[in-house]
């Protein structure tokens, strides 16, 4: 018999893996700078022509490799990071693999100079599509230069599904700033065709995010700083007036790598739920830290996916600490700024290493956490407060509505007597809709419709947090077949689920009864809504599903219990509104996401009037 299985040769192994590790300029761009900075380098400085497709050169300042070593480094899964298998559960630095350098040289023209300190030359090694062509001793400057020339040449079918080099220098700056924003404390330079993108000295990270994202973009932001035994979450996050239409401008860090992960971008998008519209992304940069051994960065070769072993830990811990800082709106408080030595909240060097060894020890004595569930509020308990907040005239109904102080959502505003809102010296209504008040020079227009019923949606979540769900059994239980994994889920939380009143029985095989629903939701589409929650049970541990559902139930409620449309008020429930804004979290914002004020400041009016 013949055979037909064969080793395959080393060059065409080295083409696969540039496949998956190679994917246009930026991908190449990614790996050397990361090397770069793995290398100990504080200057790295990057020029493109092209797009990238004609030349590549990245110099750092690194330490350099000997000869023997820069030889070793274009071998396939040759790395300084890593020794053995126990060491991936321990990675901290950016790279580990040891496939970028052979994988990039084997589809392109390439050039690998460097030199160690203190050592008196360097050395030079020139490949073509893989194959080393001459290497050589040369003078130059301690770190390391690499070039990469004429990407794809011996591989024209990749090179055909390269985009516009104007498309390609916007993901070279794109990766550029995401590396910049990683390492304040280091300098990056790109420059295209001999035009300057990017340049940045070292700095903290607020100024690094200013000359990243623009300096009216960073006077938005708002400082995050969270630590607990496991989990460090720490950087800056936008309030509701600075946003994008998609995620671009989301810098999530997880151990100083740049990370696209889907858990912990639902944790943040979590937190804006009802701050800004559906559908827009705020900009942040986070840096998520945790032990090494607690999160698995060897998921795939761009290494921009990662798996985490406590995920629903994670996942609450971000969005507890996005929460944090928008249920105090800081943005309303203009006089607070961020001091110069808090911004630096990207860590690095030496004290990073330190502060994940210090987390890693302290995982060791972590009891095991399990997430459990509100119990919600009961629709006769619901009906009664908006009842009685709706029971009499609208003027009337805002004072009942906002009459309650919000004892489980207390803010730290309340330390004070007077916050934002009740500082505002009252003008008068416009349109028996807006609120005019004046603030220093500015004025404040207040959406008294907006304002009260983030007042009462608040009210109404901490009774939902403080009671229980009422359930509602069907007249015909519905059936509903799953898959076993997500029998497992309904089995696992079946103690939650009957808490927030659903009620799941076998029913032989893969299919569960639906006996019960939460009777708030007893009209809504029970099916789905199980079906929704068991799928965020398992990816997340926690009931997203049920929660925006709730939350937008409890909104709607509030809508209807409180002032709508044209109605006059009384200066003293204007300013019983203002006093109950202060006591309220996520006062800037309706439950809808819209804004609850607008300032028009000196400046605009007095343009408007041509008196500037």
């Amino acid at each position: 018999m013949s055979q037909r299985i064969s080793i395959l040769p080393e060059n065409l192994t080295n083409k696969i893996a540039a496949g998956e590790v190679v994917e246009r300029p930026s991908s190449v761009i990614k790996e050397l700078v990361e090397n770069s900075l793995d290398a100990g380098a504080t200057e790295v400085s990057v020029e493109i022509a092209v797009g990238g497709r004609r030349l590549i050169r990245v110099t750092d300042n690194g330490h350099g490799m000997s000869r023997e070593d820069a030889l070793l480094s274009l071998e396939r899964h040759a790395t300084s990071k890593i020794k053995c298998d126990s060491d991936l559960d321990g990675i901290l630095t950016l790279g580990f693999r040891g496939e970028a350098l052979p994988s990039i040289a084997s589809v392109s023209r390439f050039c690998l100079a460097t030199r160690e300190q203190g050592s008196l030359e360097g050395t030079e090694i020139i490949v073509e599509g893989g194959k080393v062509r001459e290497v050589k001793a040369c003078g130059m400057a301690s770190g390391t230069v690499i070039t990469v020339e004429q990407i794809f040449f011996n591989t024209p079918a990749r090179l055909k599904f390269m985009k516009s080099s104007e498309t390609e220098t916007g993901h070279v700056g794109d990766v550029m700033a995401r590396l910049a924003v990683s390492r304040p404390d280091a300098s990056f330079s790109c420059t295209s065709d001999g035009r300057e993108l990017l340049r940045v000295q070292r700095s903290d990270l607020l100024r690094r995010l200013s000359q990243v994202v623009g300096k009216e973009s960073a006077s938005h932001l708002h400082l995050v700083e969270n630590n607990s035994e496991y989990v460090t979450v720490g950087g800056f996050v936008s309030g509701p007036s600075l946003t994008r239409s998609g995620p671009q401008a989301m810098y999530t860090y997880i151990n100083g790598r740049f990370v696209r992960d889907k858990v912990v971008q639902h944790a943040i998008l979590q937190a804006y739920r009802g701050v800004i519209d559906r559908g827009r992304y705020p900009v942040v940069a986070l840096f998520i830290q945790l032990p090494a051994g607690e999160v698995d960065v060897n998921v795939h070769p761009t290494k921009h996916e990662v798996r985490f072993r406590r995920q629903s830990v994670v996942h609450d811990s971000i969005q507890a600490s996005v929460e944090e800082v928008l249920r105090l709106s800081p943005w309303l408080a203009k006089k607070t700024e961020t001091s110069p030595a808090k911004a630096s909240a990207a860590p690095t060097g030496q004290a990073y290493r330190e502060r994940i060894a210090a987390a890693a020890q302290a995982s060791l004595t972590l009891p095991h956490r399990e997430q459990h569930y509100s119990q919600s509020l009961s629709r006769s308990a619901v009906l009664e407060a908006t009842t009685t907040a709706a029971s009499d005239a609208a003027a009337e109904a805002v004072a009942v509505a906002v009459a309650e102080p919000v004892t489980p959502f207390q803010s730290k505003q309340e330390s004070s007597p007077s916050g934002y809102f009740l500082s505002l010296n009252i003008i008068g209504q416009f349109h028996s809709e807006y609120i005019l008040c004046q603030s220093g020079t500015d004025l404040v227009i207040i959406d008294q419709h907006a304002a009260s019923e983030r007042v009462a949606f608040q009210r109404l979540k901490q009774q939902f947090l403080a009671g229980g769900v009422e359930s509602q059994r069907l007249l015909f239980p519905e059936t509903i077949e799953l898959s076993f994994g997500e029998v497992a889920v309904a089995g696992r939380f079946s103690p939650e689920l009957a808490g927030i009143g659903f009620e799941l029985e076998p029913f032989g095989g893969n299919t569960l009864m639906v006996a019960a629903v939460p009777r708030l939701a007893a009209e809504k589409d029970a099916i789905r809504l199980v079906r929704d929650i068991l799928a965020d049970l398992a990816q997340l541990g926690a009931s997203a599903a049920f929660q925006d559902a709730l939350d937008e139930l409890l909104s709607r409620v509030a809508c209807h219990s409180v002032v709508r449309g044209v109605h006059a008020l009384e200066i003293r429930q204007m300013r019983e509104l203002l006093r109950s804004m202060d006591e309220t979290e996520f006062a800037a914002s309706c439950p809808h996401g819209r804004p609850v004020s607008h300032v028009v400041t000196l400046a605009e009016l007095e343009k408007i009037f041509k008196r500037t």
